[in-house]
C-alpha cells in the first residue's frame, strides 16, 4: 500500500457533491497527510475520460447508479494513485422526472461499497446529507466496521 506516515492515501471523485466531500476532508488538520485530490467529473464526458467509467456503463445502468458511483471509486483511485477514494453521483433535486437519487460509493480499487439516499431534504441539505454519509461509510470501512 502507498501512504503517508503510516495512513492510507485518499482521492474523491464527485459529481452532483461538487467538491463538498474534498472540502470536509481538507478541513481536517493534517489532511495534507493523506489527502491526494480531487476532481468534480459532473459532466459523464468527464467521467469517461478522467475516470475511466464506460459510455457503455452509462448507457445500460444510468450515470445516477450503483455502478457508476463504484467505478468513480476505483477511477480516482487509479487517477491519484491512491489506496482510496469516495465518490458520488445522483439528482440532488428532483429533475426532469427524476426523483432524488444520490449514490456514495468509497473504498478501493478493489474493494468498493456504496450506498443510495432517496430522501429529499432539499437540493442544498441532500448534497450535505450525501457528503456526510460518505465520509461516516468512509470512517467506519477505516476502522473496519464495514
Amino acid at each position: 500500500m502507498k501512504n503517508d506516515g503510516g495512513r492510507r492515501t485518499v482521492a474523491t471523485a464527485e459529481s452532483c457533491t461538487g467538491g463538498r466531500i474534498a472540502a470536509a476532508i481538507t478541513a481536517r488538520s493534517g489532511a495534507s497527510r493523506y489527502f491526494m485530490g480531487g476532481l468534480v467529473a459532473y459532466q459523464d464526458e468527464v467521467k469517461e475520460r478522467m475516470l475511466g467509467v464506460p459510455r457503455e456503463m452509462i448507457e445500460q445502468c444510468g450515470v445516477v447508479s450503483r455502478q457508476v458511483a463504484e467505478q468513480m471509486v476505483r477511477g480516482a483511485c487509479r487517477l491519484f494513485g491512491t489506496d482510496c477514494a469516495l465518490a458520488s453521483t445522483g439528482y440532488a433535486e428532483e429533475w426532469e422526472g427524476h426523483a432524488v437519487e444520490i449514490w456514495v460509493a468509497w473504498g478501493t480499487a478493489e474493494e468498493v461499497y456504496s450506498m443510495c439516499l432517496r430522501e429529499d431534504f432539499g437540493r442544498v441539505r441532500n448534497v450535505e446529507v450525501a457528503a456526510q454519509c460518505v465520509l461516516e461509510r468512509f470512517e467506519e470501512y477505516l476502522r473496519g466496521e464495514r
